[in-house]
């Protein structure tokens, strides 16, 4: 699960990266757990389990080993990750689907951050020009599209940038040829994933895109809160590298090339941007106090010059991919993509007991060892699936969903013949979960699926029970719904034991070198069976269906990406 730090999620204003939002808010921390010897460890790695139980664990215990140092994406220890999950889809049939005949899809990321402080100043009629001052009033964005960037062009104020809902903060301006200003974030009335789309900055810079902005510009917020972070620790991490995917030609893939994120505004900044502004920058602040506050568009009295510089250095990681072939030959051609992330976070600062390795295990060793096990009883059923099913394991999720951005975009199979993706990201299974929350299944045909199969098994179905951490757009599923294919994000759910187990992971484990295969609230691999079985009942419906998934009758994301709709 993308992990997202305040400054990242507010600043990270050109490519992929920018699609992701704010970590998740801290749970309650659990009681640290008493030391253990190596003995008593290594007895509870090694003991003994049921067949299919001591499977999965195999496959979480090679990928969250200390030799694999966290599989960062690009890494050799991620290469070597990348091979063993080949030949595991080896073993269970699954034919290449990679490049050249083989299981590897080379993708070709694409590091890149400010090769310096920039500049912006700020110009008015009759006035004379400002230099805005870097760290105090402004922190610059890298374009990793164009290296040597510079914009001078009149602001357009327009709230939250937002267009949709039956909300339009562009209503009575003209931004063709300007760059625009806006706060982050979306109501919080809207529904929770929409919300969360809406939040992203990807979202708003292709909102400034279509109504013909040349760039934009973020401006801290002045209410506090969840989700508005103060400019100094934004400020701090200006010179952290970000990732993307390089085109063809090597330049770095983002969204909006023709209106590009610049930067953002601290408070200070802002008011000298709204200095001669019909409505001044203290009324501004005043308003923005309010609960889903809501502005007036207006252009302001000034101009924004920007110069930006941006170096880039290129990492090659891959994608793994192997085809179960379908039987059927009127529906083989479609194709079922299930995803899950390989790469975690590496190497890092080490904990209190000097570990600096950041294994992944529930992140996202135990998501692909269920892809895994999922093709393994597919093979087992003696049953080949009606459409083709594609097993993937996608790198550099934790850098912003890029793999799987490459993939949905550069895909091995047709794109036009993928219809559906169901993807597993780090399922929690520390417990006897009693419900699934299927992130995004609402919104097509596929929610009947993951209700049909959840009974299956004897379980619920919950909604989303965290709204405010934005998972929807959190997961590699999201950049198949870019695409306008209907997909799922399965985790257990939160009834009964689920809540506090979910919180104490989250507390003590997520993005810690303590997410290893034996933990303070232990794995439960039984769960992690169920977990497998009810992710294969769905991908089988799905597979064997006549029809294939649709977005239901005017779907918020059907309608803005495109996809197949329901009639």
């Amino acid at each position: 699960m993308l992990r997202l730090t305040a400054p990242f999620g507010l600043i990270a204003l050109t490519a992929t990266a920018a699609m992701a939002q704010q970590a998740p808010a801290p749970a309650p921390a659990a009681q640290p757990a008493p030391a253990v010897s190596a003995a008593e460890r290594n007895a509870i790695l090694n003991a003994v389990l049921p067949e299919d139980q001591a499977a999965m664990k195999g496959h979480v215990m090679f990928l969250a080993s200390d030799q694999l140092r966290g599989r960062d994406a690009g890494s050799p220890e991620f290469d070597i990750a990348a091979q063993y999950v080949a030949s595991q889809f080896y073993a269970q049939g699954l034919r290449p689907a990679g490049d050249d005949g083989s299981y590897l899809q080379k993708v070709p990321l694409l590091s890149y951050k400010a090769a310096d402080k920039g500049s912006m100043s700020i110009t008015r009629k009759g006035a004379a020009p400002i230099t805005l001052v870097f760290g105090q009033d402004f922190v610059p964005a890298a374009n990793p599209d164009k290296l040597d960037f510079t914009l001078t062009a009149p602001v357009v104020f327009v709230g939250q940038g937002i267009v949709g809902l039956g909300r339009d903060d562009y209503k009575g301006v003209d931004v063709k040829g300007k760059i625009v200003a806006f706060f982050g974030g979306a109501p919080t009335t809207f529904p929770a994933e929409e919300r969360a789309h809406f939040s992203n900055v990807a979202t708003k810079a292709q909102i400034a895109l279509k109504k013909g902005a040349v760039g934009y510009i973020t401006l801290e917020s002045p209410r506090a809160g969840r989700g508005n972070y103060p400019f100094p620790m934004i400020a701090a991490t200006w010179e952290r590298p970000r990732v993307t995917w390089a085109r063809a030609d090597g330049r770095g893939f983002i969204p909006t090339p023709g209106a590009p994120g610049l930067g953002m505004l601290s408070k200070a900044g802002a008011e000298k941007l709204f200095a001669g502004a019909k409505t001044s920058w203290a009324d501004i602040v005043k308003a923005a106090q309010a609960e889903n506050a809501t502005f007036k568009a207006m252009p302001l009295a000034t101009s924004l010059g920007v110069a930006l510089k941006t170096v880039t250095t290129p990492i090659t990681s891959y994608n793994v991919a192997g085809m179960l072939p379908g039987s059927d030959p009127a529906l083989a051609q479609e194709v079922v993509v299930l995803t899950a992330h390989l790469d975690h976070v590496g190497v890092g600062t080490p904990n209190a007991k000097g570990d600096p390795i950041y294994n992944g295990a529930m992140d996202n060793a135990v998501g692909v060892a269920s892809l895994i096990e999922e093709a393994k009883r597919f093979k087992a059923s003696g049953k080949a699936p009606r459409r083709s099913i594609l097993f993937l394991a996608v790198t550099a999720e934790e850098k912003g969903l890029v793999g799987a951005d490459y993939f949905a975009q550069n895909p091995t199979v047709p794109k036009a013949n993928m219809v559906a993706n169901v993807n597993l990201d780090m399922p929690i299974i520390t417990y006897k979960f009693e419900d699934v929350t299927p992130f995004g299944a609402d919104h097509s045909t596929l929610g009947e699926t993951v209700r049909r199969a959840a009974a299956q098994i004897g379980v619920g179905v919950g909604g989303d029970p965290r709204p405010d951490e934005a998972f929807f757009v959190r997961s590699d599923h999201y950049r198949f719904v870019q695409q306008g294919i209907p997909s799922v994000f399965l985790w257990p759910g939160e009834a009964g034991p689920g809540k506090a187990a979910t919180d104490s992971f989250l507390a003590d484990n997520y993005h810690k070198p303590s997410d290893e295969v034996v933990q303070s609230r232990p794995i439960d691999w039984e769960s992690g069976v169920r977990f497998v079985d009810v992710n294969y009942r769905i991908a089988r419906e799905i597979a064997d269906a006549d029809q294939r998934p649709v977005w239901k009758k005017g779907d918020f994301f059907g309608t803005a990406f495109g996809g197949p709709m329901a009639k």
